[in-house]
């Protein structure tokens, strides 16, 4: 029998820590929820970074079929054992940006804090799959060094929320945290990038949101969204509540191979955000994290693609295609007409 989502309009709602409790933590149960012979999926459990899927998520997975776009953006195989030239540990240089634990500072006003390393869903391409979360978790509290750090660093006026996934701490935490920054006036902005918005639609809360009204200043939600089945009227009941509080709400995806490499796919995927009162806001490229060049493509074919959206979407439908390069002091836009970047 298959499984159906909880509505969050029915009395019968559940606690979202309870929900995500209750994920597929081990191949046999996932690959016998999906109806798929393991011997079908070529899934190997990793130890390292382990398989966590939320049963939403889960629920979308067309059953039976082992190539499944969303199954194989959850499902560990063997390519992730692979070392290829090129592809590290740390793809996108956090570790090198880190000037507090838990606070990562590269770009100009703006710093980016790991609340930490849990995930509603661990995704194979994760560039953050590596990252040593246990000694990189923010502190809250305003006697803390980050927040020190924030109250001394007046040109910094956004801070983004992330993780692991930063909505996989509780209310509690998070209003410490806002009732620190709220102390600190130059802080204008609160972003956070959050994948539990669309694979844990239980999040989303009205506690949740009295929460992020608490803040003074703009609150931004980015979404993680690679493919149109993703969207479903579960996740868009959520989005429309935060929405609907007047938040800003932008999806960034990863260009995947095998997955959502099909500009038609990519299109419809602007259209149902856009219909679901989200902006698409990047395409990214893969950073070249280890254990998931499986996932890469060759720049030519990521252009092309591109190129195709390009031509059928009108330009606020049109996510940026980026890069994110060690050293660079912003994300890099990919030059469509040819292999070099755009500076």
């Amino acid at each position: 029998m298959s499984f159906t989502p909880v509505s969050l309009n029915l009395p019968a709602y559940r606690d979202w820590k309870v929900v995500a409790s209750e994920s597929f933590q081990t191949l046999e149960a996932l690959l016998n929820f999906c109806e798929i012979d393991p011997a079908e999926s070529g899934a190997l459990a990793h130890e390292g970074f382990k398989l966590r899927v939320t049963r939403y998520y889960a629920s979308l997975i067309e059953k039976g079929n082992a190539t499944d776009p969303l199954l194989l953006q959850v499902l560990p195989t063997a390519s992730e054992f692979l070392r290829v030239p090129g592809y590290q540990r740390d793809a996108v240089g956090d570790q090198l940006s880190v000037r507090v634990p838990g606070l990562i500072h590269k770009y100009h006003g703006r710093v980016l804090l790991t609340l930490t390393g849990a995930c509603a869903v661990n995704c194979r391409y994760c560039f953050r799959r590596h990252f040593p979360y246990s000694e990189n978790v923010a502190g809250l509290r305003m006697t803390d060094p980050i927040m020190r750090y924030l109250a001394e660093n007046k040109d910094v006026s956004e801070v983004i929320l992330s993780g692991g996934d930063p909505l996989m701490v509780s209310d509690q935490k998070l209003i410490t945290l806002i009732n620190g920054l709220n102390q600190i006036p130059h802080i204008r902005t609160l972003r956070i990038h959050s994948r539990v918005l669309s694979v844990l639609p239980e999040r989303v809360t009205p506690e949740l949101i009295e929460v992020l009204n608490h803040f003074a200043g703009k609150v931004v939600l980015v979404t993680h969204i690679n493919h149109p089945n993703e969207i479903s009227r579960h996740n868009q009941h959520a989005f429309q509540m935060l929405s609907g509080q007047g938040f800003a709400l932008f999806n960034q995806s990863v260009l995947l191979k095998g997955v959502n490499d099909c500009a038609k796919m990519l299109i419809n995927l602007s259209h149902k955000l856009f219909e679901s009162r989200i902006i698409p806001y990047y395409l990214h490229r893969l950073d070249k994290v280890e254990g998931a060049a499986h996932f890469d493509m060759p720049p030519v074919e990521s252009r092309r693609i591109y190129r195709q959206m390009r031509e059928c979407l009108p330009g606020y439908l049109l996510p940026a295609m980026v890069d994110e390069i060690e050293g660079q002091l912003s994300k890099i836009p990919v030059a469509i007409e040819s292999d070099e970047y755009q500076f």
